[in-house]
């Protein structure tokens, strides 16, 4: 098994139930954060990080997905011809050369580990990595670089993981720890969504994941776990039975969690605030609410 990772499997066969009736029509994960898709975050943070072979675990219903990362030559042209060349630039980039985007179908919605498990033959016996494009993280140094080079030194599955608060923590995965050091830990046991009061400690695993192929052998079991799904941290933690080293990265940035309507509102405040030129009439906006709101009370 090579240590280099340069495949990355993107599990987007959700229905986006929460945003309905919004995604009746158009998948979740196109939907913007200013002027770009929740995708193409996902797909600069794996490019950043050296990734070449981007695999889409899909369903019906997702044709806009598949179009979106396609080839556009009458808008191109038209941006060439009105002299947008910044536009023109932005547009090519998020084309994807032929050969390094592929799709695959989920038929059943049996888990996340069920969705990379159907992956399985694109990944063959190379490690590669998990992206959940409903977390959005907000990085100096994108997420997944920080785990890639954090996995140069400590081969073995890595988890994103971040503190969360202990009312929320039945809402994770959530790392046993065996060892802290630092910006990495080692793991003894990780419990998906464990009940109020059994949490083993405050530490959730977050959407990336670095993985090597045996988790591809644990998910053939094809075992149910949490909600009577195909758990993708239940095949990491057999890791841990077994002696093979798991990993939990704390990360430095911050995370939104773009599959509530609430962490998808304060990402695009965020990321538009972030942005020089809507951030003054953007604040001055914010402030105004906010004035408005205090006065009211």
């Amino acid at each position: 098994m090579k240590n280099k990772i340069s495949k990355a499997i993107f599990p987007v066969a959700g229905l986006g139930t929460r945003f309905l009736p919004a995604t009746k029509s158009i998948p979740k994960e196109i939907m913007s954060l200013v002027d770009r898709p929740l995708i193409q975050y996902a797909i600069d943070e794996a490019r950043a990080a050296g990734i070449k072979e981007f695999i889409f675990v899909t369903s019906r219903g997702k044709a806009a997905l598949e179009d979106y990362f396609d080839h556009a030559p009458q808008l191109e042209a038209e941006l060439k011809k009105k002299g947008k060349t910044e536009l023109l630039e932005e547009v090519k980039n998020t084309s994807m050369d032929s050969g390094a985007i592929a799709y695959i179908r989920q038929h059943k919605p049996l888990g996340l580990g069920h969705a990379v498990w159907c992956a399985r033959r694109l990944i063959g016996n190379e490690p590669f990595a998990v992206i959940l494009p409903d977390d959005i993280i907000a990085a100096e140094k994108p997420c997944l670089q920080q785990m890639v080079e954090a996995f140069e030194e400590n081969p073995g599955n890595m988890v994103a993981a971040m503190e969360v608060p202990k009312e929320r923590v039945s809402s994770y995965g959530v790392l046993d720890i065996k060892e802290d050091m630092g910006s990495l830990v080692s793991v003894k046991g990780m419990v998906e969504k464990p009940p109020a009061g059994e949490e083993p400690s405050n530490l959730a695993v977050i959407g990336r994941y670095l993985l090597t192929p045996q988790i591809l052998k644990n998910l053939n079991m094809k075992q149910t776990g949490a909600g009577g799904e195909i758990q993708l941290t239940d095949a990491i933690a057999h890791e841990i039975t077994e002696g093979r080293p798991v990993y939990g990265y704390r990360f430095r940035g911050q995370r939104f969690d773009c599959g509530s309507k609430s962490g998808y509102l304060q990402a695009t405040v965020s990321f538009a605030l972030s942005r020089p030129e809507l951030r003054d009439d953007l604040m001055g906006f914010l402030r105004e609410v906010v004035n408005v709101e205090q006065a009211a009370e």
